[in-house]
């Protein structure tokens, strides 16, 4: 049976997983279309408030003691104009892929979130349909300018 845990800080009572196992979860599973190892963890400090102004939760997926599902979501604390959260990072164990997990994990951060939910997903990664089931859609192109 697959559990699900909403994490918003290390503080937050009984956590199933250090944010060490959960960057590297992420990092691993992920796959091509992950980030480096220390961004994860930036986004998770993010997610537990480490900084003024910084908000947000983790959900992990987890089947016993064994990590199979992971999701960050960074609050923006505004609304309208910018979405008030953004789903930096969500990932499933490759033994798990097709079995509902992602769905899951995705109903449940839905549920969980009030107002706008953003996400970044490069056009070949096969999680976007996972995304289109939810009603996630393609409003804007975006351009970054990186230094």
């Amino acid at each position: 049976m697959i559990d699900l845990h909403i994490i918003n800080s290390e503080e937050s009572g009984e956590v199933p997983f250090t944010r060490d196992q959960i960057a590297d979860f992420l990092y691993e599973h992920l796959d091509e279309f992950g980030d480096a190892r220390e961004h994860i963890l930036a986004s998770i400090a993010y997610a537990y408030g480490e900084e003024n102004g910084q908000d947000g939760f983790v959900l992990v997926a987890s089947d016993g003691k064994q990590l199979v599902g992971a999701v960050v979501i960074n609050d923006t604390n505004m609304g309208g104009y910018i979405p008030e959260h953004i789903l930096v990072y969500i990932a499933t164990h490759g033994d798990y892929r097709g079995q509902g997990v992602g769905s899951r994990m995705m109903e449940r951060i839905l549920e969980r979130t009030e107002g706008d939910v953003a996400l970044h997903v490069e056009h070949d990664n096969p999680a976007r349909h996972l995304y289109e089931k939810y009603d996630f859609t393609n409003k804007y192109l975006e351009y970054r300018h990186s230094k």
